[in-house]
């Protein structure tokens, strides 16, 4: 297994959105739905102005804080739990 592609991620799709995918991997000839999706996420986060060779990290998004122990996810006030 290619070491820069070491995370399994398993995602359930409707039959629709399977078609779409299998459509674009066969207009596309691609060789595996795995390359079809990956290639629909960089153009999808491509679209939205993120460079997917750089990357995201969920605290990017305000969904968790790193603090100086790790990650942190705010409490209901919106304060960070230590």
């Amino acid at each position: 297994m290619n070491d820069l592609r070491a995370e399994r991620l398993q995602v359930m799709l409707s039959p629709d959105e399977l078609a779409l995918i299998d459509d674009f991997r066969f207009k596309h000839r691609m060789p595996t739905r795995a390359a079809a999706v990956r290639e629909l996420l960089k153009l999808g986060l491509a679209a939205i102005g993120h460079d997917a060779a750089t990357g995201t990290k969920s605290s990017d998004y305000g969904v968790f804080r790193r603090g100086p122990d790790g990650h942190t996810q705010p409490d209901v006030n919106g304060n960070s739990e230590d």
